[in-house]
Parts: structure tokens; C-alpha cells; sequence
């Protein structure tokens, strides 16, 4: 089955539709975006119609309701995460990222948003290893 992402006047997914492979197939047997676009159209009538990937071989995100569309970066991205605020944006996998890394010692912390860091818990990873 194909995924297609209705899109409205703002490039925000505003539903997720399936098409039949079998509809989509070109002449040559291909996957046709421009004819499961067009099969939308016939569906659905007018709008703005894009294919879109569970498995994110292509526009990097799977796109689902709420997303947005870029097309300089031809990918769907995910709304920032409320209360994230000093998140930003990672441009090659199109996912918001904390403006510092996550430690790598060995515990388990969460993100401040008031300070902006990583607070590290009592926990630690290989007691989560089983």
C-alpha cells in the first residue's frame, strides 16, 4: 500500500491516505508518485497531495497528522515537542534534538528545559541491559 499525505494551505499534513500499489504502477510496472497523486485527486478531489514512507526512504519522516512539509529539505517534520522550546532542528534525519548532546557515561539523565542540560538520574544503563 502507498501513503499519502494531504496537505494544506500551510504544507501541515492535515490527513494521511492509502492508495493501492496496484494503482500507481506506471507502464513499466514502476511506483508513480504522479499517479497515486493523481488517483487522489480523483478521490479526494483538488489539493495538495505528496507521497510519504513508513520505512523513510524518502522525505526522511513518515509524515502523519500535524507534520509539516519542507520542501527546500523534501521532508516531513515532526512538530517540535512541547515545552522544548531550546530544541533545533537536525536537518539531516529532519527530527528536533536538546542544543547539547546526550551524555555518554553511563546513566540515564533527562533534559532541563529551565536550565538547559541534561540532569543525570541514580540510574544507570546496565541495570537495563536484561
Amino acid at each position: 500500500m502507498a501513503h499519502f499525505c494531504i496537505l494544506d494551505e500551510n504544507n501541515i499534513v492535515a490527513n494521511v491516505v492509502v492508495i493501492s500499489n496496484d494503482e500507481i504502477l506506471d507502464e513499466n510496472g514502476n511506483e508513480s508518485e504522479a499517479l497515486g497523486v493523481q488517483r487522489c485527486v480523483e478521490l479526494y478531489g483538488e489539493g495538495t497531495y505528496l507521497q510519504t514512507s513508513y520505512n523513510k526512504t524518502f522525505r526522511k519522516n513518515f509524515g502523519e497528522v500535524g507534520f509539516s512539509y519542507n520542501s527546500l529539505l523534501d521532508a516531513f517534520i515532526p512538530p517540535k515537542p512541547p515545552g522544548y522550546d531550546s530544541f533545533i532542528l537536525h536537518e539531516a534525519s529532519c527530527t528536533w534534538i536538546p542544543p547539547v548532546d546526550y551524555p555518554t557515561d553511563g546513566y540515564l539523565y533527562y533534559w532541563d528545559e529551565y536550565t538547559k542540560r541534561w540532569i543525570r538520574t541514580n540510574a544507570h544503563w546496565e541495570n537495563f541491559d536484561e
